[in-house]
């Protein structure tokens, strides 16, 4: 049984989430306040949070912030405001799944938590990609979300880093447009701008390449996207 972590701090819509989500066959926690989430996620290393961006204590983005640079395999569905389009795009970049905006129907979110557990699921294994691949000096545990360099510094992978890499490595000498990478990897073009691919690549490419400035790896092709070399 998945567990769901909802983060929110309206007790009516944290209630209604939890109930609902509840018959739906999920084990559900909640927490109403950005630590006391970040503590619940640690600790229950959830398969999915729902994250409200404006709680008390400690910021949403902040704490998907944590969640990313701690690498929790936690996949993240952000509640936003509708007129807060920054947060959306910020959200995104920072390795959330998804955002639904507010007010928002609780029948849409809880489709939406099953598509992107699904998307996860799907996405984990491309066809011709390999559970562990050495990428230069880097060894990457892609069932893991866990990379080491050299002699073993970790080098810390969101879900949806290591989601982009495996398809990337899958596809080797192929070149990927950024429009391929939205359907594969995010599951649909719902986003705000390709740029959300460019920004992941670059956070790709410092955690990878030994020379990110030129990179050898992860290589531009340029009006088009991007393609992995050996």
């Amino acid at each position: 049984m998945t567990t769901v972590l909802v983060v929110e701090d309206e007790e009516s819509i944290r209630v209604a989430l939890a109930d609902k989500l509840r018959t739906e066959g999920f084990q559900v926690e909640v927490a109403s306040g950005g630590l006391e989430g970040l503590e619940a996620a640690r600790r229950l290393r959830p398969g999915l949070v729902i994250l409200d961006l404006m709680l008390p204590g400690l910021p949403g983005l902040e704490v998907l912030r944590r969640l990313r640079s701690e690498a929790l395999p936690s996949a993240v569905i952000v509640l936003t405001a509708r007129d807060r389009e920054t947060d959306r795009v910020v959200g995104l970049e920072l390795g959330a799944d998804d955002y639904v905006t507010k007010p928002f129907s609780v029948r849409e979110l809880v489709a939406r938590v099953r598509a992107v557990l699904r998307r996860g699921e799907s996405a984990s294994a491309p066809a011709g990609a390999a559970e562990r691949v050495y990428i230069g000096d880097v060894e990457v545990d892609f069932a893991a979300y866990r990379a080491r360099r050299g002699a073993g510094e970790p080098v810390p992978l969101s879900p949806l880093e290591a989601r982009m890499l495996r398809y990337l490595v899958s596809r080797r000498g192929r070149v990927v447009p950024r429009d391929e990478f939205l359907n594969a990897v995010w599951g649909y073009q719902a986003y705000p701008t390709t740029r959300t691919v460019d920004f992941h690549v670059k956070n790709l490419r410092r955690k990878i390449e030994e020379d990110p400035s030129h990179p050898r790896h992860i290589v531009t092709v340029h009006g088009v996207g991007y393609r992995f070399d050996e």
